[in-house]
């Protein structure tokens, strides 16, 4: 392998990096909840200038900076979950080390990724309503999956691709060598 090859490694490595930065911005932003949301009822609770705008976000980020803010008060140990989710997104994270290394053996990581990416929109969809979740807050959720699918599809063919040239992905099926 030379060349080309190379390449499309620095292109895989790039793709895979991106997911791995947004994996661990998502993760790491779990941690400071309230702070956050303090940040989050300033700039668009009620009494903000968004209130004029978009009466129903100031009035859904009013109500979760009143919720978090009692939780943080009466039932801090609510906000281990919190933790326990940053902690997963940051091993997700390590999980992509494997592809960053070897792209086309561990190309089995990338599809573990999209197919939690897929799984982000019936959980936000579903979960959702029964947490009492706007719908308009659901879809942001959901862009989640939509986005983080993106860098993994383009480097997923990449590696295929990659994989093929090299022969070191079978190009049928198991059962149907020829």
């Amino acid at each position: 392998m030379g060349g080309n090859a190379d390449v499309r490694i620095k292109w895989i490595r790039a793709l895979l990096g991106l997911f791995v930065v947004g994996l661990l911005l998502s993760g790491l932003t779990a941690f400071p909840i309230k702070t956050e949301v303090d940040f989050l009822q300033r700039v668009f609770g009620e009494g903000s200038p968004t209130q004029t705008w978009w009466p129903w976000l100031a009035r859904w980020i009013s109500h979760v900076h009143r919720g978090v803010t009692e939780a943080s008060e009466n039932y801090p140990f609510l906000f281990y979950g919190t933790d326990w989710l940053a902690f997963a997104h940051i091993v997700i994270a390590v999980a992509f080390l494997g592809p960053l290394r070897d792209p086309v053996r561990n190309v089995w990581v990338v599809e573990f990724g999209m197919i939690a990416c897929v799984l982000v929109i019936p959980t936000a969809l579903i979960c959702g309503p029964i947490r009492g979740i706007p719908l308009f807050w659901r879809l942001i959720d959901c862009s989640f999956g939509v986005v983080g699918i993106i860098p993994l599809y383009l480097a997923r063919r990449a590696i295929r691709n990659l994989g093929v040239r090299a022969g070191s992905i079978a190009t049928t099926s198991p059962g149907t060598e020829n």
